[in-house]
């Protein structure tokens, strides 16, 4: 079993940045690729960007791609969502996800947090 917990979601103005962590505990930790993925209002959930479990290869949904960045710190067991320019499109319950292979796919992960509200005025 893996625990995860997001924070750091929050209401703000068209142009800012956030930034989204997640904590794991539970079962290794780097064993995992790890993924965010959000839902925005009325819609199903969607692919934002994932990570190897080295940290090595990264992927982006080609909405985050030049404006999120994702991160990740084995040591603290955390993975990070940075997000720059943000627009209110981007608004979204985001989550983390931990799973076997760092793809796009909702179906790949096992683990997932419960979620952190972003809300992006305009």
């Amino acid at each position: 079993q893996v625990q995860l917990v997001e924070s750091g979601g929050g209401l703000v103005q068209a142009g800012a940045s956030l930034r989204l962590s997640c904590a794991g505990s539970g079962r290794t930790f780097y064993d995992y690729a790890m993924a965010w993925f959000r839902q925005p209002p009325g819609k199903e959930r969607e692919f934002v960007a994932s990570i190897t479990w080295s940290g090595d290869f990264r992927y982006y949904a080609e909405s985050a791609k030049g404006r999120f960045t994702i991160s990740r710190d084995n040591v603290k067991n955390t993975v990070y969502l940075q997000m720059n320019s943000l627009k209110p499109e981007d608004t979204a319950v985001y989550y983390c996800a931990a799973g076997l292979r760092p793809i796009s796919d909702v179906y790949e992960y096992d683990y997932w947090g419960q979620g952190a509200q972003v809300t992006v005025s305009s």
